[in-house]
């Protein structure tokens, strides 16, 4: 489990290096979005961990730029009670956040909720065909109408659980414990946004609607044609 971390905050970035090297991680830390995201991207890493607020290229940016070229999961740091700059994450591929100040053990769980969710995905053989869609979890990838769709780590554990339960809804809490790896925080709409984003990359039915659509109340169902 190697985790690329990224933050100006030397002192806190080493700080929370060095308690998730105890807790068994490999660990970089760097301290600048330009530097981040060239390790982001070369392949060594299994997750990065990314601040948002960095002088210079921003975690918004660095987050942008490896998501041109990489699904590798990002968890982002967040400034506690910063909603837009957290959503925008999400909305430009974030896998989850933890908000800043934060205790290096929630860090550390948050983490490991992110790869196992991924690796019990990809430890189930069998292949997911619903409609247009077919999802592969060992090679945790899939296609839709017979081409590749680009989902990150999150996106592709949501789509998953409600494609095998496609005409059942599936409730908030439900999806973020089996798709997040954690439970619903109160006012958390990072499930919102991720469903958001995976209907924009799935498009609409013939009749207008979602393959995915809202049941109020209640959660989310993937439509059955």
């Amino acid at each position: 489990m190697n985790v690329l971390l990224v933050d100006d905050d030397a002192e806190l970035a080493e700080m929370l290096a060095e308690y998730l090297r105890r807790d068994g991680f490999d660990v970089l830390a760097v301290y600048d979005g330009a530097t981040g995201v060239a390790e982001a991207l070369s392949g060594r890493h299994t997750i990065v961990v990314l601040d948002i607020m960095m002088p210079g290229m921003s975690g918004i940016e660095a987050l942008s730029r490896i998501r041109l070229h990489s699904r590798i999961p990002v968890l982002m740091l967040t400034a506690k009670g910063d909603d837009l700059d957290r959503i925008l994450g999400l909305e430009l591929g974030a896998d989850d956040y933890v908000p800043k100040p934060c205790m290096p053990r929630e860090l550390a769980a948050r983490i490991r909720a992110i790869l196992r969710r991924a690796q019990t995905s990809a430890e189930t053989s069998e292949t997911v065909s619903i409609g247009f869609l077919m999802m592969h979890p060992q090679k945790r990838n899939a296609t839709w109408r017979g081409q590749p769709l680009e989902l990150t780590s999150t996106e592709f554990n949501l789509l998953e659980i409600l494609a095998r339960n496609a005409g059942r809804v599936v409730g908030k809490d439900e999806l973020s414990e089996m798709g997040l790896g954690r439970p619903l925080a109160r006012f958390d709409r990072s499930i919102d946004v991720h469903i958001s984003s995976i209907r924009q990359k799935l498009g609409a039915r013939p009749d207008g609607e979602s393959y995915i659509q809202t049941v109020r109340g209640r959660g989310y169902v993937f439509v059955k044609d």
